[in-house]
């Protein structure tokens, strides 16, 4: 390992409750690292529980009070940590009447009050930034036989008239991110995750579980937009954030995931699988543009994937012994 990064520091994951945070610490702690978790509420024992019980917890995890929308509420946690993971990012559920007020200000205001808590810290190496494969894609404007890489960006002005409101505040968190770091001289790295699958240390579901949940049931509704999907198993997400975090020569943006599918074909996969399980035979025909991700970047560094029916396979049977899936 490089020298830069030949001791396992301490690190501050942010948003150390959700489903990618709470992968990455265990990967974290499993290498060795000091891991300084933020939460909102830290004495919720029931939310949290799950990170106490990853090996190593007990003796190199802790978890502190922090709220994306507090200026300074970061800096105890961020100052002495050599690097910086943040993955706290709000997720709008239910629609809302004020999107903007819910998901795109707390997602560009809480990055750069993360960031200023890192300008503050002498020992900081590298800022890694869970952004999203949603950043590069929603575009009108591209060449469908040439895959899209990181030197894409995603339209804001098609974001904003077709309402795709995570994509948006992605990407502005991450442009936002990329502006302050260049200004202030920090080493940052992101990370372009397509959908996770995969299963989930904590007994309640994310928006990405809960979305592959209802597949799995037969409930289409948050599927139909899509129409075709990048996928990436979460374990290999959590792994692709310490390795670009130790590769000394890691720059950049890296798109991040296994494979792109129509959703004709995903569940086609699954019922030749489960065929068991209510999961629907066919998707109307959507008007959406074919794409390819080219992660050539991020497999460069020696990166391996794991295939899409692993990602499934891992996701179903962590639904099944969570109680939240059973097989007729």
């Amino acid at each position: 390992m490089d020298k830069k990064f030949e001791s396992k520091g301490r690190v501050c994951v942010t948003g150390a409750s959700g489903f990618i945070a709470s992968w990455l610490i265990k990967r974290l702690l499993l290498s060795g690292y000091r891991v300084i978790g933020t939460v909102r509420d830290p004495g919720n024992n029931e939310k949290f529980g799950h990170l106490w019980r990853l090996e190593g917890a007990k003796e190199r995890l802790e978890l502190v009070r922090a709220d994306l929308m507090e200026e300074g509420s970061f800096d105890d946690a961020i100052m002495g940590c050599h690097g910086v993971f943040h993955i706290a990012s709000p997720v709008l559920g239910q629609p809302s009447s004020d999107p903007k007020a819910e998901i795109l200000i707390p997602a560009i205001e809480g990055t750069l009050n993360i960031l200023s808590s890192c300008k503050k810290n002498p020992s900081l190496k590298r800022v890694i930034l869970t952004s999203s494969s949603s950043t590069v894609r929603a575009r009108d404007d591209f060449d469908p036989n040439v895959p899209l890489d990181e030197s894409s960006w995603s339209s804001v002005e098609l974001c904003e008239r077709l309402q795709i409101w995570y994509a948006l505040s992605k990407t502005l968190a991450e442009r936002t991110a990329w502006e302050f770091c260049k200004d202030n001289k920090i080493d940052l790295v992101t990370i372009l995750p397509s959908f996770v699958v995969g299963p989930s240390l904590s007994p309640h579901l994310c928006t990405t579980a809960s979305d592959v949940l209802g597949l799995l049931e037969g409930k289409t509704e948050k599927f139909h937009w899509h129409g075709r999907m990048g996928y990436v198993h979460i374990d290999d997400v959590a792994l692709c954030h310490i390795l670009v975090y130790e590769h000394e020569n890691a720059h950049g943006r890296y798109l991040c995931s296994s494979i792109v599918v129509d959703n004709n074909e995903l569940v086609s996969m699954l019922s030749r699988r489960y065929p068991t399980l209510p999961i629907p035979k066919r998707f109307e025909a959507l008007d959406r543009p074919y794409y390819e991700l080219n992660t050539s970047k991020l497999r460069s560094l020696g990166f391996k994937f794991k295939c899409i029916e692993e990602m499934f396979d891992d996701c179903i049977a962590s639904l099944m012994a969570q109680g939240h899936l059973c097989l007729a």
